[in-house]
């Protein structure tokens, strides 16, 4: 059997081959193998150098200044660095009784987070979603309290796709004094996105949403104004202090090169990355009581989240074992809650167990489109008719 075609992108990319030959350039005696902070002799000096200009790389490609990227492992570490170091931060600056404002249709790694925080008496308001997915600045703006420390928005839903008004939300936060934290973790790489523009004093991000390598990511941390973080990790006073540990040479110069990658390809894959979604929703969308979660148009140019009336969730994904697909977020999939995103959307459980995260990317081509219309057509009806 043929390998299946990859259509699950939003949960993790391949590592473009030119990344993977960058990373191949840092591990080995002939290479750039030496640690960054090894700065008395010409093989820590050419480590420094490599990650510097990946550094520079990842802050070109969101219009940030170099020393505002300090690397973590990923979003997730990201995410944690933000919500629990701003709270230590302004627990030590005076306010006691800290309020956070965030989603309900957040990735886990921040509500698992503010859950978290609240254990340590820290009160979060969640937010719910519109009717098309997305989290609307007036109601950010009617959320925020004489106490609020942070908000946390994401830019872009890990299962819909939406992608948030992140402008508007920086606006009412800005006007409040409050600053914004974003989860950025599926836009970075696959849209525009300037970070002194959407007026952003936090984002996170992970280089294997963009081509890069696993375990590596970074947290943007605004110079001016700048928000006060707590390290959360001590141990050497790396990144400026803001989070200790031996920088990982090859990780960061994977993640720098995808971001070169990214920046120099990104307007013309948005386009045929849109043109392929539309697509796929012209082709599927006959197919009776199968409708698409979130706002139709305001969403990354390669999502879709479908889901398929009168039809079990996992006999469909069985049925078309040609496709790499999922019915949820990657960290939920194993669950066999429906999504709690989903669920946010208003959907029933029946009709949320009955959804397809369908994610396009760098390596999709029509034929693929095609083929999933083609046997989409062919397999609903038959599982209707069995299910009879």
């Amino acid at each position: 059997m043929p390998a299946p075609v990859y259509f699950d992108y939003l949960s993790t990319t391949p590592v473009d081959p030119a990344v993977a030959e960058a990373m191949t350039g840092c591990l080995t005696m002939d290479g750039t193998f030496g640690n960054p902070a090894s700065r008395s002799h010409r093989f820590g000096w050419e480590a420094e150098m490599a990650v510097e200009t990946a550094r520079q790389q990842i802050a070109s490609l969101i219009n940030a200044d170099l020393r505002e990227i300090a690397f973590t492992s990923g979003a997730t570490e990201s995410d944690n660095l933000a919500l629990k170091g701003v709270v230590e931060a302004v627990r030590e600056a005076g306010n006691t009784e800290p309020h956070i404002v965030t989603s309900a249709i957040e990735h886990k790694a921040v509500l698992d987070t503010c859950k978290h925080l609240e254990t340590q008496g820290v009160s979060v308001t969640y937010l719910h979603p519109d009717e098309h997915g997305l989290i609307q600045p007036a109601a950010v703006g009617e959320a925020l309290q004489s106490n609020s420390c942070l908000v946390s928005v994401m830019h872009a839903n890990n299962e819909i796709g939406t992608i948030n008004d992140i402008q508007g939300i920086a606006a009412v936060c800005r006007s409040a004094g409050v600053p914004l934290h974003v989860d950025a973790a599926q836009t970075v790489g696959k849209i525009p996105l300037d970070v002194q523009a959407l007026d952003i004093d936090l984002l996170s991000m992970s280089a294997h949403k963009f081509y890069g390598p696993k375990g590596i990511g970074a947290l943007y941390h605004r110079r001016s104004p700048r928000t006060a973080v707590k390290a959360q990790m001590h141990g050497g006073g790396h990144e400026r202090g803001l989070r200790a540990g031996t920088l990982p040479t090859h990780q960061i110069v994977g993640m720098g090169a995808a971001a070169a990658i990214a920046e120099a390809t990104l307007d013309a894959e948005v386009a045929r990355l849109k043109a392929l979604r539309r697509q796929l929703w012209s082709l599927v969308s006959d197919i009776d009581g199968l409708t698409m979660n979130g706002h139709l148009d305001q969403r990354l140019p390669g999502a879709l989240n479908i889901s398929v009336g009168d039809v079990e969730g996992e006999a469909l994904l069985l049925s078309l074992p040609e496709f790499a697909l999922s019915t949820g977020s990657a960290c939920t999939s194993a669950s066999m809650e429906p999504s709690y995103v989903l669920r946010a959307l208003g959907l029933s459980d029946a009709l949320a167990h009955s959804s397809l995260r369908v994610s396009l990317g760098r390596f999709t081509e029509q034929n693929d489109v095609l083929l999933f219309s083609e046997r989409l057509h062919e397999v609903v009806p038959r599982l209707r008719r069995n299910a009879a």
